[in-house]
């Protein structure tokens, strides 16, 4: 049976089930205490038993000292001495307490899955028909999809007509859209720029590489964080405690009522319930301010870090470099731009793109009269023009590999090359002819974020770039980091953080592009900056918006707020328990007294778990936008 990655029930029909639900169970033992005859009540109490005493007989069986013992522990007991209000009480306190929990763990993951889904409900099947409109959920393995240009491809397939182009940034963080040919793979989730295609179906809905994100997104609530473990796990040591502790009091009272006492009060109820509860709320409130999170330790993570290591293209920057200046050599003149629009215009990269806008908006024409262009990666582009060789790319290419010359009496100007620009250089005949000064822009937000970060607790700010050390040292100038490191490579990204965490950092890593993905694997917490797709990037922890950096503080403000949150339930839950049964073993407490207490601060700590953590998150987002 195939699954739709959409959730099948929308939140507000998934709240209502719960709320009626919850109402049913209330009103059913208000009902049964108010209208039912003793012996039916009791017959209705001993039923109920039933499940609670099987846990408990489980735990014995497979020699287990937990929570659901004591369970089964104080109920039976309060039956055996006919106290069948408090067995019924604590039963109801229970259940009430499994449905709240239930409730908030699936309408956390329905949020997180609903901020993912594709948001695709029909789709263009060809038929012998023609064309039909269907829903997707009715589309099988071989099926014919047609997709246009500007659309979401569905579903995982093969192209069997038509040639596009793909924008896979969103699966794979390639910036560049990929060209798809007849035979070629398309995956659901990533979006066609050019052309019209259509799709023979590889894979139903829910089997797809998207739905597999979604489903490990859908698992998040398992990637405890430590302190969700540490809770866990003295809520199981504390149980056997708790049990000694009862039969102690027995044995030198000879109180079953205060034994009684003692037992209806265990630690692992609220531990085990309010931590996940808050961290899945966390995850919830986060996906509201457009943060995706794939887990709890990477909150604990983002509470603790005391570095933040960012790209500066795409992250920094706005990633839509623009042509700021031509600065022609060897009498040449800006014209020239021209020339070096003919030759990127087959490249379709983002400096390449910034050259070819810039020609067009000075009204420069440029009709192709060169050769054959040939295109060496991450170097540049060589070609000829009337005889002469030209080339256009970096510095290293053009001056050091291809041994191009600085015209005489000019290398003082070439010195003098404003450094806050990325260049390009253009040579012809062996000839440096212009330097094309690119301006990468940097986000308006970006220094009043990292003023925001450093006031959260962030010590140390660092950037990391492949541009020259004196563009790389102009930027860090402006934005205001605390330091950077120029011409990096990946793997040199990856080394620098995994040294900063031998140091002793907490670190996060912000990147937008497969480059960073190395140095986003090794951070505590990557955050990839999603660059408008619904989807986050396998490698990372933590997907933010495309358009602002304040999402970044956004989530150092709830992942410090949800660590304060556990804390102090933390410390609620040993005071308040352990307060009851000091009580308990005094004598002051009756049993059904200590387990109202007990089950009421769980149902408490639980609907505090729940509430959200910063009253001020949208209002204040919109301030800093403001500001920024």
């Amino acid at each position: 049976e195939q699954t739709v990655s959409v959730p099948a029930h929308s939140s507000r029909a998934l709240n209502r089930e719960f709320e009626e639900k919850l109402v049913g169970k209330i009103l059913c033992k208000a009902a049964s205490t108010l209208f039912l005859p003793p012996p039916l009540r009791i017959a209705r109490i001993l039923w109920h038993m039933i499940p609670f005493i099987g846990r408990g007989l489980r735990c014995l069986l497979h020699r287990t000292i937990k929570v659901e013992l004591l369970d089964a522990l104080s109920i039976s007991i309060s039956a055996c001495r006919r106290d069948f209000s408090t067995a019924g009480m604590v039963m109801f306190l229970l259940e009430v307490g499994e449905l709240l929990e239930e409730w908030t763990r699936k309408k956390s993951v329905d949020d997180l899955a609903r901020s993912m889904s594709l948001n695709v409900d029909r789709v263009w099947l060809r038929t012998a028909q023609g064309e039909v409109l269907v829903p997707i959920s009715q589309v099988q393995p071989g099926d014919a999809v047609i997709v246009r240009a500007g659309g979401i491809i569905p579903l995982d397939g093969l192209v069997l007509e038509g040639e596009i182009t793909v924008n896979q940034a969103s699966l794979t963080g390639e910036s560049i859209p990929v060209p798809k040919h007849p035979g070629g793979a398309v995956y659901a989730g990533t979006v066609v720029e050019e052309g019209e295609c259509v799709l023979e179906v590889k894979q139903a809905s829910g089997q797809s590489r998207y739905d597999q994100i979604v489903q490990m997104i859908e698992q998040s609530e398992q990637m405890k964080s430590a302190t969700e473990s540490k809770a866990a796990n003295l809520a199981d040591k504390l149980v056997p405690y708790t049990l000694a502790g009862s039969l102690l009091d027995f044995a030198l009272t000879r109180n079953a009522a205060r034994a009684l006492s003692v037992l209806m009060v265990d630690f692992s109820c609220a531990l085990k319930l309010a931590m996940p509860l808050a961290v899945l709320s966390a995850m919830r409130e986060a996906s509201q301010s457009r943060i995706t999170v794939k887990g709890g330790k990477f909150l604990e993570a983002a509470a603790a870090a005391d570095t933040i290591v960012f790209d500066k293209t795409g992250t920094l920057t706005h990633a839509c470099p623009k042509v700021a200046r031509v600065i022609p050599f060897g009498g040449k003149d800006e014209a020239e731009m021209r020339l070096a629009a003919c030759l990127e215009e087959h490249f379709p990269h983002s400096m390449a793109n910034a050259v070819v806008e810039e020609a067009k908006r000075r009204g420069l024409r440029h009709e192709e009269y060169h050769s054959k262009v040939e295109y060496i990666v991450a170097h540049g582009i060589v070609s000829a023009v009337a005889g002469e060789r030209v080339l256009i790319g970096s510095a290293h290419f053009v001056l050091e590999d291809e041994h191009c010359r600085i015209p005489e009496g000019e290398q003082e100007r070439f010195h003098q090359l404003p450094p806050e620009y990325s260049h390009l250089y253009l040579a012809i005949g062996g000839q440096l002819a212009a330097v094309i000064c690119i301006s990468d822009p940097l986000r308006e937000e970006a220094k009043s974020v990292l003023t925001a970060l450093r006031a959260l607790g962030i010590t140390n700010t660092v950037m990391l770039t492949g541009d020259s050390y004196r563009t790389a040292a102009a930027i860090a100038a402006q934005v205001g980091v605390d330091d950077f490191r120029a011409g990096v490579l990946p793997s040199d990204k990856a080394e620098y953080v995994a040294q900063l965490r031998r140091e002793g950092h907490t670190v996060l890593m912000v990147g937008d592009g497969i480059n960073d993905s190395p140095a986003l694997s090794e951070a505590d917490a990557g955050i990839a900056i999603s660059d408008g797709a619904a989807i986050a990037r396998e490698i990372a922890d933590i997907t933010i918006a495309a358009d602002s950096l304040w999402e970044l503080v956004e989530l150092r403000r709830i992942a410090m707020a949800l660590m304060a949150r556990i804390h102090s339930n933390y410390r609620f839950v040993i005071g308040f328990n352990g307060t009851l049964i000091a009580l308990g073993v005094a004598g002051v407490l009756p049993p059904a007294t200590s387990a109202t207490l007990h089950n009421l601060s769980t149902l408490g700590v639980s609907l505090r778990s729940m509430s959200r953590l910063t009253t001020q998150t949208q209002s204040t987002r919109g301030n800093n936008l403001q500001n920024g």
